[in-house]
């Protein structure tokens, strides 16, 4: 009707489309603001969904498959072209053929896989025997405080004692055993795992705990639904870190003490190796001891340590 003024009601667009409430000035500035506002919280919906789409098996293999075979690949052509140099004598710097035939022949005799076995076999059990002595040692001293003030700084001390040198004593105390070479591995791997759990109890924030005694989650009940979980990065890396002293441990047991009652592991096969003079075999050690370590990481600390990153949100599904 000619005369007659449409009212828009207000919060509406003047298309009569609603646009959500509208600034109470209604100055050009506050719109502005308003629709800022929402972009703002449109971008924060957008942050807290999560990703779910598989990334294709394409892309994993070039990410994550091929940079490390592109990097065995260099060493391999730098070593080839080293020994074609002749940069040192070839008993000191044997081929990378050579010491594939070393592979061969230890596995065309049956012998490869019971090297391994031996070492894998006792560093496994000795971490498992760490981590039950190492996880309630490190609750204590980090609970309380007067164990955190007589143990503590013998727990830093002896993560920085070198394992070899538990090797002797433990020879003398206990024989040419696997017993001693399990010793050997517990004063070295203890020490890193009660350490990695003090520091990620240090690291709980107090809220937390306070949040728990507020809920009744007091003494052992705290301790399981409260402080291990919150503690978990820290005590993941003091796991990682105790596996790594366990097998370092284990290698320089082997490596000194020899005995026919002891087998022949990695560490033993390397001083095999250095005794009769073959290089081939030395490095055959030493790549298997890689190996095994990296294989370890690989396929039971970067899972856990992924499961942890991604429960707390730091690392979206793929």
């Amino acid at each position: 009707m000619a005369g007659t003024e449409t009212t828009t009601p207000k919060g509406a667009a003047p298309d009569g489309n609603a646009a959500g409430p509208a600034p109470e000035d209604g100055t050009p500035g506050a719109a502005v603001a308003h629709h800022d506002l929402a972009g703002l919280e449109a971008g924060l919906d957008a942050l807290d969904t999560v990703q779910t789409r598989r990334t294709p098996l394409r892309t994993t293999l070039v990410q994550k498959a091929l940079p490390p075979f592109i990097a065995v690949a260099l060493v391999l052509v730098v070593w080839q072209v080293l020994v074609w140099a002749k940069i040192t004598d070839d008993y000191k710097l044997p081929s990378p053929t050579a010491v594939w035939d070393e592979v061969a022949d230890a596995w065309a005799q049956g012998t490869l896989l019971g090297y391994i076995w031996t070492s894998v076999s006792r560093g496994l059990l000795g971490f498992l025997l760490a981590l039950a002595i190492g996880t309630p040692l490190g609750l204590l001293v980090a609970r309380v405080r007067f164990v955190r003030a007589a143990i503590g700084p013998i727990l830093s001390g002896l993560q920085s004692l070198p394992s070899v040198a538990w090797v002797p004593p433990a020879v003398i105390w206990l024989g040419l055993n696997d017993s001693m070479m399990y010793a050997v591995i517990l004063l070295g791997a203890v020490p890193s795992i009660a350490n990695g759990l003090v520091s990620g109890v240090d690291q709980v924030p107090p809220l937390f705990l306070r949040a728990g005694r507020t809920l009744g989650a007091t003494g052992l009940r705290g301790t399981w639904h409260i402080v291990m979980p919150a503690a978990l990065p820290g005590y993941l890396a003091g796991l990682k870190q105790g596996w790594a002293f366990s097998w370092r441990s284990l290698m320089a047991a082997e490596i000194i003490a020899s005995s026919p009652d002891l087998g022949v592991g990695l560490g033993q096969l390397l001083e095999n190796g250095r005794t009769v003079g073959s290089m081939p075999m030395v490095f055959l050690a030493i790549f298997l001891i890689l190996i095994v370590g990296i294989a370890i990481d690989l396929l039971i600390f970067s899972p856990l340590e992924r499961r942890v990153l991604r429960g707390r949100g730091l690392l979206v599904k793929s």
